[in-house]
């Protein structure tokens, strides 16, 4: 009788199991449960089965390398966002309200208007196309700000939920160890924790080390603690508003510290190499930057294209030409942020108290000349379509014309964006892989209901030892 009444109990114990490997097929983070039976012996008598407890299955190595591919899909996705940003930005070359179509379009206005000099309606053309570019310009450069911005409040955004769930991690730490200690099954808390490990590594990967009693303490692949006995304290300052003279060096952007400690952000060598917050901190603090020095050395380009006496002979020294930097001429050495202040000098425009003729005559003339006079308007065209090297970026290798260097850089753009984008294929194809063979060692439905059968026939087989056992002591209490 005391062993069909333990086989019953050790059934009814794997049903359960059973059925919530099943009722979890589909879970996140679930991990399989195995019942783990052996011989009961009382003194040298076998006295039916013992239920020693359940085992969450769990595969360290696979679990933490598909947190890498984790951690490499947000990071390989925060860089593709931004390159598909910019480069949309910029506008394909071919496109009229592109930066390299407005180029296209001054181009087109100075040589119809060097036809017709003595038009009005065509110096307006040129008017409104150089305010056209400027206008797409600064536009480009207003996206490179708002990225970046959105950037610094997406990290404070991810600190934050990182700071909590480490807490929430030493917290399961302390539940499971209680359960553990106290012979309770752990099982259901371990399957929380994996999850909340999960989160975590996309934000920055992490490695996990089993402790006693159930515990574990996290590391980044850069070597920094995050849980042991306590949470790291990890801490970052959003800002409001940046600009493009802003950065960690010099003080005006926050870095991230881990327990005080300012840590390098690099998403290769760095503390938190590798997943999303690495990510926005390359965004922030180096691709929009970079982006942003091509973008200020194209406006610089364009102002200084017709700034010579070349292009107007009715300049002054240290006159502005048809581009200026907010209303002035060029001060190389404030370059930082000239795309957002690049503007058409009032001097042509009738709006700002102007003259339209003087794009015709020049910006230094006194008074207006010979309306069928193109000398200017054709410099002008020529000054666009010249040549040269640029002043300042990285583009500085070969001589271009102005629309050659807008279109260069929208391809660099393109070209990183292309990378990203099979970088990011290659690390989604590797995680998936990974969460496929997690998924083959976890919940097997069919294998599920094949234990099923078999709990099912040893539960009917207990059961009719009791039967048995019943019918008899009825026959001997009947004598």
């Amino acid at each position: 009788m005391a062993n069909a009444l333990t086989g019953l109990n050790a059934v009814s114990r794997a049903a359960d199991v059973v059925s919530s490997n099943v009722a979890n097929a589909m879970t996140e983070g679930y991990g399989r449960r195995d019942i783990e039976l052996s011989s009961h012996q009382v003194g040298r008598t076998g006295s039916g089965v013992a239920v020693d407890g359940v085992s969450r299955y769990y595969d360290p190595v696979t679990t933490g390398e598909r947190r890498i591919a984790d951690g490499d899909v947000a990071l390989e996705d925060v860089r593709a966002e931004f390159y598909d940003t910019f480069t949309k930005a910029m506008g394909q070359p071919d496109e009229a309200d592109s930066v390299a179509g407005r180029i296209t379009g001054l181009e087109t206005a100075l040589i119809e208007a060097a036809s017709r000099p003595d038009s009005e309606a065509r110096l307006t053309t040129v008017l409104d196309a150089a305010t056209e570019l400027t206008s797409q310009i600064k536009t480009a450069a207003d996206s490179l700000k708002d990225i970046r911005m959105d950037a610094d409040k997406q990290i404070g955004k991810a600190v934050d939920f990182l700071q909590s769930s480490l807490q929430q991690v030493v917290d399961l730490n302390v539940a499971i160890q209680k359960q553990v200690s106290q012979g309770y099954d752990p099982n259901a808390l371990m399957d929380q924790r994996q999850t909340l490990v999960d989160q975590i590594s996309e934000i920055i990967p992490v490695k996990e080390i089993q402790k006693n009693n159930g515990m574990i303490s996290l590391y980044t692949s850069g070597g920094a603690v995050l849980v042991d006995s306590k949470a790291a304290t990890i801490e970052f300052t959003a800002t409001p508003t940046i600009s493009p003279d802003m950065t960690v060096e010099n003080g005006a952007l926050s870095g991230l510290t881990i327990n005080g400690q300012l840590v390098s952000t690099d998403t290769e060598k760095g503390a938190i190499a590798g997943g999303k917050l690495a990510g926005l901190f390359e965004v922030r603090d180096k691709l929009v930057p970079d982006a942003q020095v091509q973008l200020d050395a194209l406006a610089r380009d364009l102002i200084e294209r017709f700034e010579t006496t070349d292009a107007d002979p009715t300049l002054g020294i240290g006159a502005a030409g048809l581009f200026t930097d907010g209303g002035s001429a060029l001060d190389p050495l404030v370059e930082e942020g000239l795309s957002s202040r690049i503007s058409v000098n009032a001097l042509v425009n009738p709006d700002q108290g102007g003259d339209l003729w003087k794009i015709r005559d020049g910006l230094g003339a006194i008074s207006e000349g010979d309306q069928g006079d193109a000398t200017i308007l054709n410099s002008l065209a020529d000054a666009l379509q010249k040549t040269r090297i640029a002043s300042s970026g990285s583009l500085t290798s070969i001589e271009r014309s102005a629309l050659g260097f807008a279109s260069d850089i929208y391809s660099l753009g393109k070209t990183n964006q292309l990378k990203a984008e099979a970088d990011l294929t290659f690390a989604t194809a590797r995680q998936e892989s990974l969460h496929s063979i997690e998924l083959e060692n976890g919940v097997d439905t069919d294998n599920e209901m094949q234990k099923l059968l078999v709990i099912e026939q040893a539960y009917g087989a207990n059961a009719k030892v009791i039967q048995t056992i019943q019918a008899l002591m009825d026959q001997l209490m009947g004598i």
